[in-house]
């Protein structure tokens, strides 16, 4: 059963994923198509709140700080 934090944070990162996807398909740019796609997943894959936030945060400082 999902928790409602869980849900909410799902719904963020999703978004950002969104952002992320729609970036990295129209600039043909891999790592924040897979970025994008990894956080579209990571919310039915985590479950637990206090690992999904920290997850996610580092998820989203991968395109920053890796250049492909």
């Amino acid at each position: 059963m999902m928790r409602t934090s869980v849900l909410m944070w799902g719904i963020i990162f999703g978004s950002i994923g969104l952002g992320f996807f729609t970036y990295g398909r129209k600039q043909k740019a891999p790592l924040p198509l897979l970025v994008g796609v990894v956080f579209f997943i990571i919310p039915y894959l985590i479950t637990n709140p206090y690992w999904l936030v920290p997850t996610g945060i580092v998820l989203a400082i991968i395109p920053f700080v890796v250049r492909v």
